[in-house]
């Protein structure tokens, strides 16, 4: 059996890494010259873990240095809105990791045959049929996955009349900045704007930067720094020390409901299918999910049940956690100021079970 695998990324490597393992013949067609990421940190979750775990590559992560789950959620001038026990997290869900997004491509890479690899080849449409045309000729096989990201060539084949991703009205910056000590992972809200911190095993520190915006705006590191001056430490520190060619831009952006993830021979995974805000960190892991349980069913049940079956079990969970990271990070852009006045009120008062509630069913996923 063969699969073409159209998009180089976290969720299609993972998808090569799992077929490969069950010995399909894998291609894997990326538009970039070279399979790599050049984003900044990337945070993997208990689930996240558990499905590299199937592929027997979640201890390699680990072995690069655990992580602690967010600490808590902080106001502009350094109160506690919302404090996790973070001991707690780990002992109910597992272990976390921070690592850069590259150290996770090449992980992954290293685990698929090198003839496997197409860099440099540019999908142009995809049929149902299983038929892929791209800037090399042709390609066929007896399944197709589409994990080309938010602007996905796939999902635009087959369901050209869907609408597109949509503008969630606020832009991310991210960067890496160079190692001081963090008092862990915190995120911090202001009025339409918020900061976060996580630390990575080398002393580096991923930080991230959300704010509304209109679409397609550009703001510079200085400004950045002006904006966020008088915010708690170490939140000007980090902007000090970062330089302008270190930080990332990207208008955010999130799927609407897709009816289906599959039609004929092709599935769509991750970005492709259910692109979400970043606010619960979920994005990568779901990728996860979704490659290793595509590989499992279609390898088990064959392609044509395979992928219904994909499709039952993924499109409610991770159309759920859309829903619910979009309305996790919303009371941070309120702009407000009786509503942001009230919002850091009340938050505090908020027992912990509600934030608990709300995770517990993104972190005790398992195949």
């Amino acid at each position: 059996m063969k699969v073409i695998i159209v998009g180089g990324g976290i969720g299609g490597l993972t998808a090569a890494v799992a077929f490969h393992q069950r010995g399909w013949q894998v291609e894997i067609l990326e538009r970039a010259p070279e399979f790599t990421e050049i984003g900044a940190g990337v945070s993997i979750q208990p689930n996240g873990l558990r499905a590299l775990d199937t592929l027997g590559l979640g201890d390699l992560l680990r072995s690069g240095g655990l992580a602690d789950p967010l600490a808590g959620i902080r106001r502009a001038s350094g109160g506690w809105l919302i404090r996790n026990d973070i001991d707690d997290l780990k002992r109910r869900f597992g272990q976390w990791v921070t690592v850069h997004r590259a150290a996770l491509v090449d992980l992954l890479r290293a685990a698929v045959p090198a003839q496997a690899l197409r860099p440099g080849t540019e999908v142009c449409h995809v049929q149902p049929d299983g038929t892929v045309r791209h800037s090399g000729g042709t390609s066929t096989a007896d399944l197709v996955v589409g994990a080309d990201g938010v602007h996905s060539v796939t999902r635009r084949s087959l369901w050209p009349h869907i609408p597109g991703p949509r503008y969630v009205g606020y832009t991310t910056w991210r960067f890496i900045a160079p190692p001081q000590l963090v008092e862990g992972s915190v995120e911090t809200w202001g009025r339409g704007e918020r900061f976060g911190h996580v630390p990575m095993p080398d002393g580096r520190v991923y930080c991230y930067m959300l704010a509304n915006a209109p679409i397609g705006s550009h703001t510079h590191l200085d400004q950045l720094r002006e904006r966020l001056t008088h915010w708690h430490g170490p939140i000007p520190t980090l902007l000090n020390t970062a330089g302008e060619d270190a930080v990332l831009q990207h208008d955010t952006c999130e799927l609407p409901k897709l009816p289906t993830y599959v039609s004929g021979k092709v599935a769509i995974l991750g970005d492709a299918a259910h692109a979400m805000t970043p606010n619960l960190g979920q994005g990568a892991c779901q990728a996860l999910e979704d490659a290793v349980t595509l590989a499992a069913a279609a390898d088990t049940l064959g392609v044509r049940a395979g992928l219904e079956e994909y499709d039952r079990i993924r499109r409610p969970r991770t159309q759920m956690i859309t829903r619910r990271s979009r309305q996790a990070g919303a009371p941070a852009h309120w702009t407000s100021p009786p509503l942001t006045a009230l919002r850091d009120v009340a938050l505090p008062l908020l027992p912990n079970s509600l934030f608990n509630r709300s995770i517990t069913s993104a972190y005790a996923w398992t195949l």
